[in-house]
């Protein structure tokens, strides 16, 4: 799962069974993460790896990620709210790239 946020970016998967790796692409996002769930973990850099940064988390931990992120949402424009973050506000050019592509998408999809 992609999850784009105010903050940070980051791809939850589940390797093995039961342990799920929350990765970033950059580490301030990760510590962001932290920080905002008040979990107790270790950050772990795999440069070698898909996603240069990873905090490794059980269901429960994951469970308290999602809510923490949901219930930090409080803007009304996510590409708005990324300009304003000066620690996210060199996605926004990415963001802005998949906001167009997924609206040509579904231009595409609805004829």
């Amino acid at each position: 799962m992609w999850l784009a946020t105010q903050h940070g970016f980051f791809s939850i998967v589940q390797k093995p069974a039961g342990q799920f790796h929350v990765r970033a692409r950059c580490k301030p996002d990760l510590e962001s993460l932290i920080t905002l769930t008040g979990l107790d973990v270790q950050l772990h850099h795999t440069p070698d790896g898909d996603y240069a940064w990873r905090i490794v988390l059980r269901q429960p931990e994951v469970l308290t990620v999602m809510a923490a992120l949901a219930t930090s949402i409080d803007y009304s424009n996510f590409k708005t709210r990324i300009h304003e973050k000066p620690d996210q506000q060199d996605k926004l050019p990415i963001y802005s790239q998949f906001w167009s592509q997924m609206h040509e998408f579904q231009q595409a999809k609805s004829i």
